[in-house]
């Protein structure tokens, strides 16, 4: 994708160290940062500087690089890939890249393991940009129905948190098929959910598609039902950080309630992923280890007061303790399908796309 006009992908190598963007600082600054050893990626992960499953798998991939570059030896890569693993539990394109990594890795002489490693981490980027453009091309199937029944009028697409370039290398999951639309001359406009507690939405996926000139308008995460209820959504469309074996969706906090509304209005509610994202040994949703993040992501908010400075502030009284679950999960039965790189499918027709690979 495109910031003013100049190429970038999310994470990529620069000689010996790995360049990523801080979302942490958008966006209102565009800020890239140089990573040099895997801690510091352990710490860019667990920060959110980089986030979104399909970024998290390639970061991590990166990281085990990172570690390659100090000691390739057998302890040192699985002492490397043990604090990676650590950082963030729920997203499985984490624990998938650190599996495919060592397993490569370890197969390989001590002496060509660290030269080896930029290439096996650059082809698991290169595969996550592939993947994504399929996920929009098939996504697109879906959309061009609906701008034909509809000619006079923008599509209506609802999404939640962040499933865009910056959640993966580069192209989106959830906004791919939003993407392709638009480049195909298709009238869209995307709800914006703001998504708290850390407003990826609002930070996020707003300045990305504003970056693409895609039009759009944010919302509170209180809103889409009534949107919803008024005709005013055609579909939603969601990123995921895992899917079970049964089709169970493991998303950003707030999904599930989306879902809820979506299927009592009787509107198409789509997940797109990458087959990296879904978790083949997991039977259902019941089994996800749900990520509990630092109360302070719901007791402060950070923006920019009219003068242009960044500001930090509470929301509730100090009296107040509060909970942070960072993901929920949406059952497979509200799930109308998933828009992968290999097609569209059906939670029920997961075994048959698990087979073909």
């Amino acid at each position: 994708m495109k910031i003013n006009h100049q190429h970038y992908r999310s994470i990529w190598r620069d000689a010996q160290s790995v360049r990523i963007i801080d979302q942490t600082r958008l966006p209102f600054a565009f800020a890239v940062e140089r990573l040099h050893t895997h801690e510091q990626m352990c710490h860019a992960i667990r920060s959110m500087q980089v986030r979104g499953a399909p970024l998290i798998g390639a970061a991590a991939a990166y990281g085990m690089v990172l570690g390659c570059q100090q000691q390739a030896d057998e302890q040192t890569l699985q002492n490397v890939a043990a604090q990676l693993l650590a950082t963030r539990p729920t997203a499985v394109n984490l624990a998938w890249a650190l599996q495919r990594m060592l397993q490569q890795l370890l197969a390989l002489p001590l002496e060509q393991r660290a030269q080896v490693a930029w290439a096996l981490a650059l082809a698991i980027a290169d595969e996550d940009v592939a993947q994504n453009q399929a996920i929009g091309q098939h996504g697109l199937a879906l959309i061009q129905p609906l701008a034909t029944a509809h000619p006079q009028r923008a599509v209506n697409i609802l999404t939640h948190c962040n499933a865009g370039w910056l959640a993966t290398v580069d192209g989106g999951t959830a906004l791919a098929p939003i993407y392709a639309a638009h480049d195909a001359g298709l009238s869209v406009h995307v709800w914006v959910d703001e998504t708290r507690p850390r407003n990826q939405g609002a930070s996020l996926t707003a300045w990305e598609l504003a970056q693409h000139g895609v039009p759009h308008t944010v919302i509170s995460d209180n809103a889409g039902g009534h949107l919803m209820q008024h005709g005013q959504v055609d579909m939603v469309i969601v990123g995921a950080d895992r899917v079970t074996r049964n089709g169970d969706v493991c998303n950003k906090i707030g999904t599930y309630l989306k879902a809820l509304a979506a299927h009592d209005q009787h509107i198409p509610f789509y997940t797109a992923v990458p087959t990296p994202t879904i978790d083949w040994q997991l039977a259902e949703g019941a089994g996800i280890a749900i990520e509990m993040r630092d109360a302070d992501e719901v007791a402060y908010m950070q923006g920019q007061d009219d003068q242009g400075q960044l500001q930090r502030l509470r929301v509730i009284p100090h009296e107040s303790p509060a909970l942070n679950p960072a993901f929920d999960v949406t059952p497979a039965r509200l799930v109308s399908g998933l828009i992968t790189e290999r097609g569209i499918v059906t939670p029920q027709q997961l075994p048959t796309l698990e087979a073909s690979l």
